[in-house]
């Protein structure tokens, strides 16, 4: 063998060799995003567990096992009307590991000085739902409908129980008071779950939470819902119950609810995440459990919910600063 033929062999061996290293390459980047998830995915919700937030990220977690290799298990981590938890989410390690449920409030706390993070903290994945806000009493309670409810509001105070200061629920009967003339006292507690509860116990006279977190109780005969703060009736067991604009108060606020990453989540695993979520979404079994707690299907892909919270933040930041919410 000459000199010439071992010089020729180690080239073609090199070259082969820079070849096969420049075609793993892409492999390789395709196989590390490939590997997420490769553990247990957290879902932050920041509300307790009973309400419409907590029934729907069970629900997403379920439908989530035909379209992840791993589980998503749910987490509640409740106070400051979701600020606790989506602090908790938005510190920390941006690896998709740690996901959370995100409503309406994650743009109604930072113009109330009650949150230094915005909603450009977290990067959308989905949004799923979105519903109005209801004023409901208990069903022994002598009003029948919402005309007899205001008109004794107005002679007399009556406490109102909401999801925490700055929940959306808060703005809701907030904005009721402001529209009407009603003198309403507003009671927080952590979640619609609670408030909903202590008026189960006679302790406060309504609430102005969703149909969704007062649903079995309606439909038990324990609470009645005098009406929602909606555009149009709401479908299901609520389609019988008159709009405000329907007796002549012009106000429709309500919640969404989705999914979302810390900022900085590498784009190939938010891709992950999304698609994900796009087909969770189609899934039959979701769907039912949104009906079934009367929970409004409103489903926006990232881009789509990114546009909507930002149009959100800018109306809530008006609306606060008109009622002139203090906390």
């Amino acid at each position: 063998m000459n000199n010439s033929t071992r010089f020729n062999r180690r080239q073609f061996a090199a070259i082969g060799a820079a070849g096969l290293a420049a075609t793993a390459l892409p492999r390789a980047f395709a196989q590390a995003a490939g590997d997420f998830p490769n553990k247990p995915i957290e879902l932050i919700v920041p509300f307790q567990a009973g309400g419409g937030t907590d029934a729907l990220a069970r629900a997403f977690a379920d439908a989530g096992r035909k379209h992840l290799p791993q589980s998503i298990v749910v987490n509640n981590k409740p106070g400051a009307s979701g600020a606790i938890g989506w602090n908790d989410v938005i510190n920390a390690r941006p690896d998709g590991y740690k996901l959370a449920v995100v409503t309406v409030e994650l743009v109604t706390l930072p113009p109330l000085g009650l949150a230094k993070f915005t909603y450009e903290d977290m990067a959308p994945i989905a949004r799923l739902n979105a519903d109005p806000a209801a004023i409901t009493v208990r069903a022994e309670a002598p009003w029948n409908t919402v005309e007899e409810f205001l008109a004794a509001a107005k002679t007399k105070e009556v406490q109102v129980g909401n999801a925490g200061n700055g929940s959306i629920w808060h703005l809701a009967s907030a904005a009721l008071q402001e529209k009407t003339g009603a003198k309403i006292a507003h009671i927080p507690f952590q979640g619609a779950a609670p408030a909903v509860l202590a008026l189960m116990g006679g302790h406060i006279d309504a609430v102005t939470v969703s149909p969704a977190e007062v649903t079995t109780y309606v439909q038990a005969g324990k609470l009645k819902t005098l009406a929602v703060m909606a555009d149009q009736r709401t479908k299901g067991a609520f389609e019988k119950v008159p709009t405000l604009k329907e007796r002549g108060v012009d106000l429709s606020i309500g919640t969404w609810r989705g999914i979302a990453a810390p900022k900085n989540t590498p784009p190939q695993v938010l891709a992950v995440l999304r698609t994900a979520a796009g087909n969770i979404a189609k899934e039959p079994a979701l769907r039912e459990v949104l009906d079934k707690q009367n929970l409004g299907y409103a489903y926006l892909d990232a881009a789509e919910f990114q546009a909507a919270m930002a149009k959100d933040a800018t109306a809530f930041r008006q609306l606060i600063e008109k009622l002139g919410i203090k906390t």
